[in-house]
């Protein structure tokens, strides 16, 4: 039996089942399991346990709210959208500390994630009235065309546990301004920012059946089932390439319009003319936001050589001077990390990075005692082919190697089968365009450690994923194109 947990710091309880219809249920099983506090191990919450039956009722309910919502009118689902902004913004602290409990992440950066998702609502508000067509006389003249853009439908949407937020309202906000349904599996780890989230759209005025929400331990069977569902047409995922690859596999079984937002494998190049500590002020920006544990971090340092002692001793000291410990303590920069298997696998590539040749500057050792933390780390004389160049870290690591021209640098920074984000820094505005558009990633931040926007086309190429979200690229991920043809 579910009931709703009520968290100190936050005003009203937070739900804890299954959201389907409008109504909040318990699993099907009556299953539960904890959700922790990633600081201390504690359970902070038990949460339903949904099931097989419970994503096929989500989908029923989904699909019966279909035709309504997709009927009703843009402006009406854009003031929905507005208002979920603001009660999200009014609420901002209380979003925050729910996101730092049950995520681990530092206060600042817990509230930075809830403007930024609270944007995509806003957003995507004034989207959802933008929704254009077309009106064209054929050529041959006897016909005319008009094309037309509608919701998609029912939709699956799969989100991560490093933002739990904005990963879900990036996805909410196009759905809902094009008139789509959707059913929400949220990261068995941080599942409570999706219930609150749902709680606040169905304040906003969202019609019951049109958000649905399904935590689940047993994400693989539960995903598979809606998959398999033929009243599905798109699924949305963001997570791992090696995740993403069995879901493109499945979405082709019923030709399910599908968005990845995959892997990464970020460098970070920092040119012989750079300002240094500009470069610093971004590096700071690009690994640590989240406390790494995002896939547009840089995961490799590419410095020139003439710089790169220079580099690595400001980054070292910056880094170094982070404070550690439970994400809402005063002070604190970097909290723990989201899980144990999360902490041991970049202690891991610390410690082969490490026997492969390259140098501690800073942190490196995993400390002792409870709760999923590690210390800022910077790495140097970091050797090619090494685990911190090759794997997605994750965490709160800076390995630096060095470079000696252009040509070498987009070499190494292009060896990848991952093409999420780069960031480039230069003072040479035309060294900097050249370098970005040989760069083969999806995004590139010139002079600057954060690419993120609602109002940008966020995603990759190669292995990185499929498709964009945010900006209007995004809202059309959630419509598609009729043609309709008559004659005068």
């Amino acid at each position: 039996m579910t009931t709703d947990v009520q968290i100190p710091g936050i005003s009203s309880p937070v739900p804890t089942g299954v959201f389907i219809g409008g109504s909040w249920r318990d699993a099907s099983s009556g299953a539960t399991f904890d959700v922790l506090d990633p600081a201390d191990e504690t359970v902070l919450a038990t949460v339903a346990d949904g099931t097989t039956d419970d994503v096929t009722a989500a989908v029923d309910a989904a699909h019966a709210a279909l035709p309504g919502f997709a009927a009703t009118p843009p402006r009406q689902r854009g003031e929905m959208l507005r208002r979920a902004f603001e009660a999200m913004t009014a609420r901002a602290d209380e979003f925050a500390l729910l996101m730092t409990r049950e995520n681990g992440k530092a206060t600042a950066d817990a509230k930075a994630e809830l403007t930024y998702a609270a944007e995509f609502f806003r957003w995507f508000a004034e989207e959802a009235v933008r929704i254009d067509g077309d009106y064209r006389v054929a050529p041959a003249g006897g016909t005319r065309t008009i094309v037309t853009r509608q919701p998609v439908g029912v939709c699956l949407l799969v989100t991560p546990w490093n933002f739990p937020a904005a990963m879900l309202t990036r996805k909410l906000g196009p759905a809902i301004a094009a008139g789509c349904t959707v059913v929400v599996k949220p990261a068995e780890d941080t599942p409570l920012t999706a219930l609150l989230l749902a709680q606040v759209l169905a304040e906003a005025g969202v019609p019951d059946g049109v958000v649905n929400i399904v935590p689940t331990l047993n994400a693989k069977d539960v995903v598979a089932t809606a998959m398999a569902d033929p009243r599905l047409r798109k699924i949305s995922f963001t997570g791992s390439t090696e995740v993403g690859k069995i879901l493109l596999k499945q979405a082709a079984d019923q030709v399910l319009v599908s968005s990845m937002e995959l892997g990464g494998n970020a460098p970070f190049v920092v040119c012989d003319d750079a300002d240094l500590d500009a470069a610093v002020d971004g590096a700071m920006l690009a690994k640590m936001r989240n406390g790494g544990e995002a896939c547009t971090a840089a995961n490799r340092f590419y410095v020139q050589s003439s710089v790169a002692d220079a580099f690595a001793e400001k980054l070292a000291a910056r880094m170094g001077a982070v404070q550690v410990g439970r994400g809402d303590d005063e002070g604190v920069g970097l909290g723990p990390l989201v899980n144990e298997e999360t902490v041991a696998k970049v202690d891991r590539i610390v410690q082969a990075t490490v026997e492969a040749g390259a140098r501690v500057v800073t942190g490196g050792t995993r400390p002792s005692g409870p709760g999923f933390f590690y210390p800022p780390t910077v790495l140097v004389d970091v050797p090619a082919g090494s685990a911190a160049v090759v794997e997605e870290t994750f965490g709160p690591v800076a390995p630096i190697a060095t470079f000696s021209d252009d040509a070498e640098v987009l070499e190494l920074a292009n060896s990848t089968p991952f093409g999420l984000v780069a960031y480039v820094f230069t003072q040479d505005l035309a060294r900097g365009l050249r370098l970005s558009e040989a760069l083969e990633f999806g995004m590139v931040g010139v002079n600057r450690g954060v690419v993120s926007d609602p109002a940008a086309p966020f995603g990759g190429v190669k292995q990185s994923g499929l498709g964009r979200e945010g900006a209007h690229e995004g809202l059309a991920e959630y419509l598609s194109t009729k043609y309709v043809s008559f004659p005068l």
